[in-house]
């Protein structure tokens, strides 16, 4: 059973799918660079850093929709369907709690970068602080800014001129990654309360039809 590729599913794809193609021709190019022509890109660090961060993290919340982090089923597969979805009902509740919690955090440590306000509260956001102190003006170490963002200037750092990169536009990563982690995890909550699926964690029986399929690969 195939699911229905949606156009958001699409993006998510094309991005951590251009993001490795970036991070590979990147890192070539400065390993030719140094080697070959006794150069550095100086920026091409920091920037494949930057980039792996939102591949691992967009990735977390792609592979919730796919089903594909890996877990512990032993219990699973010993109990009867009810209880299996009570169970997975269960672990899908813990797993909002924390991607809540996650979105919080990345919510307040970037906020501030943006010139927005963090939230109050320790763990449950009772608004936002009526006072803080913006830091739009931090930058990278090394990335330059391109043209393109040159209104940022504008928008977080009272036009003042950028000589790096905001540190916003890396760091927003964070929240969007953990709001999408947030309602990737809804979502399976949901289909497990329906009954369209049974766990949140790839199961045994789809490692052993990916199996099977290259077995029969390799036959052909």
């Amino acid at each position: 059973m195939t699911e229905d590729r949606s156009f958001f599913d699409t993006i998510e794809e094309t991005i951590i799918s251009v993001l490795l193609g970036l991070m590979t021709i990147l890192t070539f190019a400065n390993v030719v660079a140094r080697y070959v022509f006794n150069s550095n890109i100086l920026w091409a660090l920091e920037l494949t850093v930057f980039m792996f961060a939102w591949l691992v993290l967009l990735g977390a919340s792609y592979a919730v929709k796919k089903t594909a982090h890996l877990g512990v089923d032993a219990i699973l597969n010993l109990v009867s369907p009810a209880t299996r979805r009570i169970l997975g009902l269960m672990a899908a509740f813990a797993c909002v709690s924390f991607a809540f919690l996650m979105f919080k955090g990345a919510w307040d440590y970037w906020a501030n970068f943006a010139n927005l306000p963090q939230t109050e509260g320790r763990w449950f956001p009772l608004g936002f602080e009526e006072s803080f102190r913006g830091k739009g003006w931090y930058e990278v170490n090394d990335i330059p800014v391109p043209e393109a963002m040159k209104f940022l200037e504008g928008l977080l750092n009272d036009g003042d001129e950028y000589e790096k990169m905001p540190r916003a536009v890396p760091y927003m990563v964070l929240p969007l990654s953990m709001g999408l982690l947030l309602f990737r995890t809804l979502q399976v909550t949901w289909k497990i309360y329906t009954g369209e699926k049974d766990m949140l964690i790839v199961s045994h029986e789809a490692e052993e039809a990916v199996e099977e399929a290259a077995q029969q690969a390799k036959g052909t």
